[in-house]
């Protein structure tokens, strides 16, 4: 046997904030990731909280997958689609977030959605939180530093699993929550894009403030999960967790050792939703750094009760750790300590296939969950080149982490269920705002200036892999 399996699940992920634009359409409240500028990682200068004249703000076009869904649907299932995952807006659904009742017509935007992916027998995978919340949330309510927000963010999901009943099985609480540890560098940037607050707005102690957000985010996703199941005990309930494994330095046990705690850090929340219980290290971790949480006596009960049924990972790189002995000369990067055996790519990004292969291993053992990949994905600057658009670069670099992914699968036995790539159509990035930063199998003719026609064009790599599905990656 040299193919996937019969029912592996082939498609890719998008999420709402990046393609759908209409910000101000079908009833939409204005969303964190609405007053993203273009153009900068620092998040002081990217994350306003007003809009200004003559400022742009590519969320709120984007690529207009809201009006072009049926087209692009179109396209993915020309190409072999089993499954796309996309996001739900809460500020579609619930445009202040703490209203009465939902927005009508976003909830039949969503469900015209899904039903012209079941329509071309696509499984829709739908993600519930990624990275966009009402703004109205943050400014009343102080974002997920208040408990309240768990209770407005049921009430969302309530809402749209009743409405979907029997139309999506596939349900993700979250995306991406881990990169806001109060240990993490990066909660600079992803504490904006998670609770729409900055760094330097965070009240108090900052690592406190994080504990509080990553703990209350984590107790809404099990709450959630257990919700869901209760709507209908077919839906099948994820999380999405963005992991990049790190390699020590070298075999210095003192680096094997900070390699190692770098790398779970990212797991305190995988612990908490698969295991049954808030983990034991990591509140007292909490205490050590004089942290403390409001917690009640029904939260154990809630862990307990809200262990998920699937683990997504996002998966582009691997890191080299950061701590250690012997590191005054290392080159950093926003993607960590540069490894010299691997290439990076435009964006400084070590393309790491071999990585995929053990981030998968690492996980599967760890907690014996079906796992699906639900991110992975090249970006480049595409161009056209006699009328075509020739992306070798990205066939070369899907096919290395299939390769490994295919490995893991029948050489290592992991059960792992999907590979989602991240995305199939050109979007605009949510770590910079850009176009140029290309993704897609698809491209959309539209620019970093806010031109274009919008058109979409298949690239190369959109017939190979609609060549890989058909043939369930026999050769690769």
């Amino acid at each position: 046997m040299n193919k996937f399996p019969k029912d592996f699940f082939w498609g890719g992920s998008i999420a709402a904030h990046q393609c759908e634009g209409a910000w101000q359409e079908g009833g939409k409240g204005p969303g964190i990731m609405d007053y993203c500028t273009a153009g900068s990682y620092e998040v002081p200068r990217r994350f306003t909280k007003e809009h200004e004249e003559g400022t742009l703000y590519p969320t709120h076009e984007a690529i207009d997958f809201y009006h072009r869904y049926k087209e692009d649907i179109k396209l993915f299932a020309k190409m072999g689609f089993t499954a796309l995952r996309i996001s739900i807006d809460w500020s579609r659904i619930f445009p202040n977030g703490d209203d009465n009742q939902p927005n009508q017509e976003g909830l039949d935007y969503y469900k015209d959605v899904i039903q012209t992916l079941i329509e071309y027998n696509i499984e829709p995978i739908v993600t519930l939180f990624h990275f966009e919340m009402p703004i109205h949330l943050v400014r009343k309510y102080n974002s997920w530093l208040n408990r309240d927000l768990i209770n407005f963010y049921l009430k969302y999901v309530k809402t749209v699993v009743r409405e979907y009943k029997g139309l999506v099985k596939y349900w993700v609480t979250f995306n991406e929550m881990n990169h806001i540890d109060p240990q993490s560098e990066a909660s600079d940037f992803f504490v904006y894009m998670l609770a729409g607050l900055t760094y330097d707005e965070l009240p108090g102690d900052k690592r406190e403030s994080l504990a509080t957000i990553g703990y209350n985010m984590t107790l809404a996703g099990v709450k959630a999960t257990k919700l869901i199941r209760e709507i209908d005990k077919n839906n099948i309930v994820g999380c999405v967790f963005g992991i990049h494994p790190i390699y020590p330095r070298d075999c210095n046990p003192v680096n094997v050792m900070n390699a190692f705690k770098e790398m779970d850090r990212d797991y305190y929340q995988i612990d908490a939703m698969c295991n049954g219980k808030f983990p034991t290290y990591k509140m007292k971790e909490y205490e050590d750094f004089g942290i403390h949480l409001e917690i009640n006596h029904e939260d154990a009960q809630a862990f307990a009760e809200g262990k998920i049924d699937f683990i997504g990972l996002n998966y582009y790189q691997t890191g080299v750790s950061k701590t250690g002995e012997g590191n005054e000369n290392d080159e950093k990067l926003f993607g960590g300590v540069q490894n010299p055996y691997l290439k990076q790519s435009k964006w400084g990004w070590a393309i790491d296939p071999v990585g995929m292969r053990y981030l998968l291993n690492y996980t599967y053992r760890k907690y014996g969950l079906p796992i699906m990949i639900t991110e992975n994905g090249l970006g480049a600057v595409d161009e056209f080149i006699d009328g075509r658009i020739n992306d070798d670069y990205r066939i070369d670099y899907l096919k290395q982490h299939l390769r490994e992914m295919k490995k893991a699968i029948l050489e290592d036995h992991i059960e792992c269920i999907g590979y989602l790539m991240w995305g199939p159509i050109d979007l605009v990035s949510a770590t910079n705002g850009e176009m140029k930063k290309r993704y897609g199998f698809i491209y959309v003719n539209k620019y970093d200036d806010g031109s274009g026609d919008l058109s979409r064009i298949p690239k190369d790599s959109f017939y190979w892999y609609q060549n890989i599905i058909q043939i369930q990656g026999e050769e690769l």
